[in-house]
């Protein structure tokens, strides 16, 4: 077959080009080879492949460069085999509110096509139905003269709001088919709509009850997606006032500013409480006792309940991903970004219009500035009580973290040390991090995602890594330092998978039984792993373990001189306590 040839899969790569992605994360599978092939040949590499050692860190690399860039990001998985890796990642990204756009190759369709065994093992009827109940939408075009209409189609469906993960199964027969040279069909670029405003009446209404309110509470969930909505909330916390929660699905208020009421009980004070485009209400606003399961809400009866935001569009009838929504007295469907700016507005020419509750106003101001006061001294006072502590809490860890990257301009990736960095650091603009990590083996693919897309920007990202979630995807690493990705890695190594220990810590007690066992199946340790010399054999630069505190200093700055003067990942191991 000369040179001059086209194939199904230099259309398919057409398709691909037109819809702007900078990357594709894969790992390789012989179902996409002629697409493989013409990525590389046809499309000069662009988007740029990353190669990774799962495909699941694939997905979480694509993850996380859309977190951090607000663009998705490609990926290829191999067939259905590759799919099922993969599946756990794209289940994250749905349940995460992430547009990412997932290929994979599969059949061929006719069987007459088939190699034996392993094309009939890794084919199934509808590629897609393994992941239909966790993406937005899935394809499998049956002919090449349909593929990039689907793959423009996917593209517009991820990035469309609420957003997600989408599938399109590319047939292994259609990439290798060559191309008839009078083909006529065209690709077009993708045009996503435009984003779902807010009703004039309901968001009037609501500007009325938010200023007539006289203790507003905001909990923001996604809202810090969009960096004019994130500089909108303050200006609406601001002028009413209003305490702010942040769930930290997306960091969508300053963790310093007064208004910022994290970690408070101030909505037990509440006459009124506005969700802002929050999936989960019932987390940040509810008490958990473990044990027993029960919940109390904190929000008291009499208060009101408003929300704003995409409510129940885009929610799975297989995952309950949804979580707990109260009963609400006035719900606006809207996209925050286009939303909160005009909710500002509108709340601002009635206070300006409200002069007589201006001293109301400037007095609650005051008592919520004097309650985030008061939980920040309460942090810093932890910090403080456990700074000596051997194993490192993880308060100091996290202190120290702060001390080595505070000149420069960071980015916290996906881990947070259980929130501790939120406590403690100065989260100022919606940039400096993408929104809470996920479950235990997804940090690290993420955590290189936001890397990805930070690169070339100056500023340093930076990740606090559990150790049990890096025991899932060492080879990670070896991603890390092929493609120069320059992420600063601290471990929050304490040597267990703890979040689980501690559950059954609390079923020994509840039940009487040895409290002791607790430890059997939860521990990582004899051996203990010894990340740092994992991450040199991987080809990462990297210090440690250190399991004293008064250690951490010099290789934390080592270590962040080489993520900003080389360009180059580093890893910094760290022994921890046990939260």
């Amino acid at each position: 077959m000369g040179p001059e040839a086209r194939f199904g899969s230099d259309l398919m790569v057409d398709a691909i080009k037109a819809c702007g992605f900078p990357y594709v994360a894969l790992n390789p599978g012989s179902s996409f080879r002629g697409l493989h092939d013409s990525l590389v040949n046809h499309g000069g590499n662009d988007p740029e492949m990353i190669l990774c050692q799962h495909e699941k860190i694939a997905v979480g690399i694509a993850h996380g460069y859309a977190k951090a860039t607000g663009d998705p990001m490609a990926v290829i998985l191999h067939d259905l085999v590759g799919l099922l890796h993969g599946a756990l990642g794209i289940y994250y990204a749905y349940v995460d509110r992430v547009p990412i756009v997932v290929f994979g190759g599969s059949g061929p369709q006719d069987a007459s096509r088939r190699r034996p065994n392993i094309d009939w093992i890794h084919t199934a009827n509808v590629q897609g139905s393994a992941v239909r109940d966790f993406t937005k939408w899935d394809d499998q075009p049956a002919s090449v003269a349909a593929v990039p209409d689907a793959i423009r189609r996917a593209y517009e469906i991820a990035v469309t709001g609420p957003q997600g993960p989408v599938y399109v199964a590319l047939d292994a027969g259609l990439q290798e088919d060559v191309l008839d040279p009078t083909h006529g069909i065209e690709v077009h670029p993708p045009r996503p709509p435009s984003r779902l405003a807010p009703d004039p009446d309901g968001l009037a209404h609501l500007a009325d009850l938010l200023v007539r309110s006289e203790r507003p509470v905001i909990v923001a969930g996604y809202a810090g997606r969009d960096a004019e909505a994130f500089d909108a909330l303050v200006a609406l916390a601001e002028m009413l006032p209003a305490g702010v929660v942040d769930t930290n699905a997306r960091l969508s208020f300053p963790t310093r500013h007064p208004m910022n009421v994290t970690g408070s009980t101030v909505l037990a004070d509440a006459d009124l409480v506005l969700f802002v485009d929050t999936k989960d209400q019932g987390k940040p606003t509810q008490l958990l006792e473990s044990t027993t399961r029960s919940v109390t809400s904190q929000i008291p009866a009499g208060a009101a309940i408003v929300e704003l935001g995409f409510g129940d569009l885009g929610l799975s009838s297989w995952s309950h991903d949804f979580a707990h929504r109260y009963p609400a007295a006035l719900t606006i469907l809207a996209d925050t970004g286009v939303a909160l700016p005009l909710l500002a507005a509108s709340c601002r020419r009635l206070v300006r219009a409200d002069t007589e509750g201006e001293e109301g106003r400037r007095r609650r101001r005051a008592e919520l500035a004097a309650v985030h006061a008061e939980v920040i001294a309460g942090w810093e006072e932890t910090v403080r009580e456990r700074w000596d502590e051997t194993p490192v809490a993880p308060s100091r860890l996290v202190a120290e973290v702060g001390e080595a990257v505070a000149s420069h301009d960071w980015v916290l990736a996906a881990g947070t040390a259980h929130g501790s960095a939120l406590r403690q650091w100065d989260f100022d603009a919606p940039y400096r991090h993408p929104g809470r990590s996920l479950g235990t083996a997804t940090q690290i693919g993420i955590a290189l995602g936001v890397a990805l897309g930070h690169r070339g920007t100056g500023r340093l990202v930076v990740t606090i890594q559990p150790d049990g979630d890096l025991m899932f995807d060492l080879g990670a690493l070896w991603t890390a330092a092929k493609y120069d990705i320059p992420l600063l890695i601290v471990m929050d190594n304490n040597r267990a998978y703890y979040n689980d220990w501690e559950h059954q810590i609390r079923m020994a007690v509840h039940r009487g039984t040895p409290v002791e066992n607790a430890v059997i199946g939860m521990d990582i340790a004899a051996p203990a792993p010894d990340f740092a010399a994992a991450a040199r054999a991987l080809g990462v630069a990297a210090w440690g373990p250190y399991e004293a505190g008064d250690d951490l200093a010099s290789g934390l700055a080592e270590a962040t001189r080489t993520v900003v003067e080389q360009g180059r990942p580093a890893l910094v191991d760290v022994v921890t306590a046990h939260r």
